[in-house]
């Protein structure tokens, strides 16, 4: 859950060395990510498992948090990582309800895949999948809400830089991976995930 970085050949977009410590938590499982189903910002709540997984995190982060009040406790807008933070609070003994949201959080918008699985996708889109697979950082899905994980990267750094005080965080699996990329420590090709 909580990522340590230490300075590689590539050189960090984001300078670490003044960032507090920041717990990242991703939601837990929803039905859709079990069916495979392209999410991004398609609000979906937690399953059965994703509860599990949420108050587990909960758990172990009571474990690692001697004094969670010197901590601010932050998620993405979305019912499936409010839900994972608000199990996360309550496996801490803290109240449920408080803490922070803010929309730079939330996952990367597919636009009009959302919803659909990859292999319906490929049924209509074949093209357009092939192009993702040549450039998944730099690929647009089609819609008028989409964005690619270069333009999500640059909505999630502006949150990022902002953050003056240690921070558990509940958020998702594209903005974890554009971490790694903030702080180069993977290519493009390795980050940009199928969801």
């Amino acid at each position: 859950m909580r990522l340590i970085f230490r300075r590689s050949a590539n050189s960090p977009i984001l300078d670490l060395k003044n960032l507090p410590l920041i717990w990242f938590s991703r939601h837990g499982e929803t039905a859709w990510n079990a069916e495979g189903r392209v999410q991004g910002q398609y609000d979906t709540d937690l399953d059965t498992l994703g509860q599990a997984q949420a108050d587990a995190n909960g758990l172990k982060l009571a474990s690692l948090i001697d004094e969670p009040s010197k901590f601010k406790f932050v998620a993405s807008p979305l019912k499936r990582t409010r839900e994972t933070m608000e199990r996360i609070r309550t496996g801490m003994e803290l109240p449920p309800h408080e803490y922070a949201l803010d929309e730079r959080l939330k996952e990367v918008h597919f636009g009009d895949w959302q919803g659909f699985t990859i292999p319906e996708i490929s049924m209509v889109s074949p093209e357009l999948l092939e192009a993702r697979h040549r450039d998944k950082w730099n690929f647009l899905p089609p819609g008028t809400e989409a964005e690619s994980y270069e333009i999500l990267a640059t909505r999630f750094s502006l949150w990022l830089r902002e953050v003056n005080d240690p921070t558990v965080c509940v958020t998702h699996g594209g903005i974890i991976r554009s971490l790694f990329h903030l702080v180069g420590h993977s290519g493009h090709d390795r980050l940009a995930g199928v969801r």
